[in-house]
């Protein structure tokens, strides 16, 4: 049988069940890798209408990843893959312009282009969260500067007025000076790729639910994880000791009336185009340990 592929992703929980032995208590018989620093962040350089979702529809090789759940709902209703019903995350993110920007308010936003990732979790929050402020003709969104670090590359570099940022490269921008408008918090889908064993599921799961509740209760003893995440260019200027924990998991059911809710708000700001999001059937696009 294969081994239970692991791949860490934006966040500190796979870390801390790995250092400290978790999975391998729970009995996983897993590998575990990390793509973003042994690539340099290579695979977030992109530019224009490619993202999270086209990532998902290439294919991922772990058996779970994650995304935020917008983007997961409409892969998991096209089958690229399966939304993971009995658990979802919250990350801080918000959108962050220079300290000495003229823009003070999130309503001076309207027209200037703000960096995000294309279908990716900036995408929908930074509409969401602006929709407040102007019409939806006034917010305006830049795909060119690429994915998460590639995009907080850029923007620390010049490349664009504003950006939404989150996780690490949140708190990296903070610890920077750059100054933060708006929170932009948004939920995020595990994936279930391939045909794993709904018991290694779960046992990676219970790994994940003690290193939740150990970051809960000394978060400053892991934020050093981060580093594991960076690509190392970075390294010799962040401080994790001024870090927040990051992105939190919830062990609570991502219900239908969540998926439903998002799905209708998907469609109606037509991130996609029409027609092309999937039967949007609940019970078609996730997978439960509960019911397995």
């Amino acid at each position: 049988m294969a081994k239970f592929r692991i791949e860490a992703h934006f966040r500190l929980q796979e870390w801390v069940a790995e250092e400290k032995g978790y999975f391998r208590d729970e009995g996983l018989d897993y590998e575990f890798r990390e793509l973003i620093r042994s690539s340099d962040g290579a695979h977030h350089v992109t530019q224009g209408q490619s993202g999270a979702f086209q990532s998902i529809e290439k294919g991922r090789e772990a058996n779970i990843t994650c995304a935020c759940h917008w983007t997961v709902n409409v892969a998991a209703s096209r089958g690229h893959t399966k939304l993971f019903a009995d658990a979802y995350s919250v990350a801080p993110s918000g959108i962050f312009v220079r300290a000495d920007s003229a823009i003070k308010s999130p309503a001076d936003l309207a027209d200037v282009p703000i960096s995000v990732g294309f279908q990716s979790g900036s995408h929908y929050a930074t509409i969401q969260a602006l929709e407040s402020y102007m019409p939806s003709d006034k917010i305006k969104l830049s795909f060119d500067e690429g994915m998460l670090f590639s995009r907080m590359e850029a923007f620390f570099e010049g490349k664009s007025q504003a950006a939404t940022l989150f996780g690490g490269p949140y708190y990296f921008a903070e610890q920077l000076g750059y100054r933060k408008l708006i929170d932009t918090t948004f939920m995020v889908g595990a994936m279930i790729n391939g045909d794993p064993d709904m018991a290694d599921v779960r046992k990676y799961f219970n790994a994940l639910r003690r290193a939740q509740r150990d970051i809960d209760l000394r978060p400053e003893l892991y934020t050093h994880y981060y580093k594991m995440e960076f690509p190392e260019r970075f390294h010799a200027a962040m401080d994790t000791r001024r870090w927040g924990p990051g992105e939190r998991i919830v062990f609570e059911p991502y219900s239908r009336e969540v998926f439903e809710q998002s799905f209708d708000w998907i469609a109606k700001h037509e991130i996609f185009e029409s027609g092309s999001m999937g039967s949007g059937s609940y019970e078609n696009a996730t997978v439960s340990m509960a019911l397995a």
